[in-house]
């Protein structure tokens, strides 16, 4: 693996740790407007990103390289509605994706099979990821947050859970 590729597998390794954090950051907007089960979506969230992190953090030592870990900038922490934190969510889920792409192609360029097939999974989760908050987002544009179809969102969202597939 070029060293070049090798970077940008870092990079984004560091930009999926900065996602935990975004998606920390909403869920505390969350929390504090008092809406639990959106709080425990984003909890969630984050905790799918520090599992790609982590999924990233594996291939990247199983090929013989380092990791290493940067600064992040501070995510946004202020939202006017939870409509807006689902549509700045899915803006960043589209910069994920732009970033998955990209290193796919400079894996491609570099003909580097092993990490073409590995980004694959990326690229999959990257579909079910927008796809997600699209639809949210759309829920949420049909249902006004003082009425029952919003509590009822809310309650299926505290039901969310995580399991890590094995890395």
């Amino acid at each position: 693996m070029k060293e070049s590729l090798s970077e940008s597998l870092n990079e984004q390794l560091n930009f999926e740790l900065y996602s935990a954090h975004v998606y920390l950051a909403i869920a505390a907007y969350c929390s504090g407007e008092s809406l639990d089960g959106f709080a425990n979506f984003f909890m969630v969230q984050a905790e799918e990103e520090k599992f790609h992190a982590m999924k990233l953090y594996k291939y990247l030592n199983d090929r013989g390289k380092r990791v290493t870990l940067s600064g992040m900038n501070v995510p946004n922490n202020t939202y006017h509605s939870i409509l807006e934190a689902f549509e700045h969510a899915y803006e960043h889920e589209q910069e994920v994706t732009k970033r998955i792409y990209h290193l796919s192609d400079l894996a491609m360029n570099d003909r580097e099979h092993a990490t073409i097939q590995f980004l694959k999974w990326f690229i999959d989760e990257q579909v079910e990821e927008e796809s997600m908050f699209d639809s949210i987002i759309n829920k949420l544009k049909r249902i006004d947050k003082d009425s029952n179809a919003f509590f009822m969102l809310d309650s299926e969202f505290a039901q969310r859970t995580f399991t890590p597939p094995a890395i």
